[in-house]
């Protein structure tokens, strides 16, 4: 199995937030500490452990404590971006969400029929997905293309 594989689920500190919504977006299972209410070194320990997360961090002392840590040096996520992929990281987009970029869990396609918020697209026109848990909705707009233009640009 390769470093970087998609059916690895992921946890990222909590210096790491932005960096998850990234992963996400790229199709990985990307739990972050926070939304977890991990943030002491043991809690986001026991996490990694208790669900079989490889820890993603940028603290070197927490990093020692796991066998198949990564340990990011870079402080701006396009830098952290570059690290993964140095890592064999597969980093393009996701033809569609497959998790929520807000609490990571799965998300649903919307049917045609079925309403959406107002400032989400007619899901007849274009596709809408749902969060099974939070109830986000996303569609693939110009956060989308904002995204795919930084990674297009690794």
């Amino acid at each position: 199995m390769s470093d970087a594989d998609r059916r690895d689920p992921l946890l990222l500190d909590a210096m790491l937030g932005k960096l998850s919504s990234y992963l996400r977006m790229c199709g990985y299972d990307a739990a972050y500490a926070l939304d977890r209410g991990a943030e002491a070194d043991e809690d986001v320990l026991a996490l990694a452990r208790t669900e079989g997360r490889r820890l993603v961090t940028r603290d070197e002392g927490l990093a020692r404590q796991m066998d198949d840590a990564l340990l990011l040096t870079r402080r701006d996520v396009e830098d952290q971006l570059r690290e993964l992929s140095g890592v064999g990281f597969d980093l393009d987009l996701s033809d569609e969400p497959v998790h929520c970029g807000t609490c990571n869990a799965p998300v649903e396609r919307v049917d045609r029929t079925e309403p959406t918020p107002d400032y989400a697209p007619d899901p007849a026109e274009e596709g809408v997905w749902r969060c099974r848990n939070c109830g986000q909705h996303f569609w693939r707009g110009s956060h989308w293309d904002d995204v795919a233009d930084t990674l297009a640009e690794l």
